[in-house]
């Protein structure tokens, strides 16, 4: 059992290097080649930070442990409504009047109504991860084309990756392209062997385990910015994260191994999502801030929820 867990400490943790270089090369790369903050944002940074749950899932349909690859998106989805912004609130009031994502917020609640509506069918097959991924490209055209103007600058882009030349830019892609998938197969694999060691499920294991830790890059980046002041930059962190996971992991995998979807998700796991979602409607459209006491609540709410998993 030691082993098994080393094999799930070293993924994590190599999974969250790998995610934090592949974000900085990306980001980088695409400013060196032009493109707007705006446009890097909502693609690279989206597809960057999304890339631990995008190669876990990936890894986990490839062995045949699909609850893991669900458990993973769906988890992520509850975590970080739930976690990151519990966390996030309690480190410092998230205020939200002034940061309109009410289309964002009801383009969330889309994607997992898609996602619901998919999974009443008992899998995710290749026509439905197509699917998935047209309706990715629909909210990426839709954000693209309304983005404003003041919408552009480089919130969250660190110095040191603005100015990165060339060599160091190639150095953390390949870093990170390479300690991505070793730290993703670590992860599955030690949380496959101590799930079948306990006689939990997979499924449960990606719920917990696996969604909180490959969710870990995005809980950093909400509570640096917190720190730095900027606790509202975590709002648009999740709902964007959220709708990407949907879309994005699942229509990937979908179109590369088909999902079956385990019967205990449709009947508590996947309404925790939706529910979890619904929960940001009067903070979004009453603009009333997530304060520590929202936030306690919140981390509260999860720990009810894994409890019950368990």
């Amino acid at each position: 059992m030691i082993v098994e867990l080393l094999l799930v400490l070293g993924g994590l943790a190599l999974l969250v290097l790998g995610g934090d270089l592949l974000v900085k090369g990306a980001v980088g790369l695409s400013l060196k080649l032009g493109m707007t903050p705006l446009v890097v944002g909502l693609t690279v940074v989206a597809f960057g930070t999304s890339a631990p749950e995008l190669l876990v899932s990936l890894s986990a349909a490839l062995k045949g442990s699909s609850g893991i690859a669900m458990g993973n998106v769906v988890g992520s989805n509850i975590a970080n409504v739930l976690v990151i912004l519990g966390v996030t609130a309690l480190v410092s009031v998230i205020v939200t009047k002034g940061h309109d994502l009410r289309e964002s917020w009801g383009m969330m609640i889309a994607a997992s109504l898609l996602l619901i509506g998919i999974a009443l069918t008992g899998e995710i097959g290749r026509l439905e991860g197509v699917i998935l991924l047209l309706a990715l490209a629909a909210v990426l055209w839709r954000q693209l084309s309304t983005g404003r103007a003041e919408e552009t600058q480089a919130d969250g882009v660190d110095g040191a990756t603005l100015g990165a030349g060339w060599g160091r830019i190639a150095v953390w892609l390949g870093l990170g392209l390479v300690l991505l998938p070793v730290g993703a197969n670590l992860l599955v694999n030690g949380a496959t062997d101590i799930a079948r060691a306990f006689g939990i499920s997979e499924t449960v294991i990606g719920l917990t385990l696996v969604a909180i830790g490959t969710s870990l890059p995005e809980l950093a980046a909400s509570v640096a910015s917190a720190l730095k002041g900027r606790a509202d930059m975590a709002l648009g962190n999740v709902v964007g994260s959220n709708i990407f996971n949907i879309l994005a992991i699942l229509g990937i995998t979908a179109v590369i191994s088909p999902l079956p979807i385990p019967p205990e998700m449709l009947r508590l796991d996947l309404w925790v999502m939706l529910g979890a979602a619904l929960l940001l409607f009067p903070f979004l459209f009453r603009g009333i801030s997530l304060t520590r006491p929202v936030g306690a609540l919140f981390v509260a709410g999860y720990a009810a929820y894994a409890w019950v998993l368990l």
